[in-house]
């Protein structure tokens, strides 16, 4: 599942170079810190939010299929 946040996330910015993501297992979910260029922020988050809603709802549906619940936090 890192893969596929990393996949996305590399091909919705300029420098895909700079994304990097840092997985934090818990109890219950898995948290992904997902952080891109300083300048590049509004691209990953998108108008009103909905790129990232789009982000969390396919990485909800991937973990979902493995039996799992996954947050997504954007830095």
């Amino acid at each position: 599942m890192k893969a596929l946040l990393e996949y996305m996330a590399q091909n919705l910015v300029d420098h895909p170079e700079l994304v990097q993501v840092r997985e934090r297992p818990g109890r219950y979910t898995i948290t992904y810190d997902l952080k891109v260029g300083p300048d590049e922020t509004g691209k990953v988050i998108g108008r009103s939010g909905r790129v990232a809603k789009a982000i969390r709802d396919l990485m909800s549906v991937a973990a979902a299929r493995q039996n799992k619940r996954v947050h997504v936090d954007i830095e």
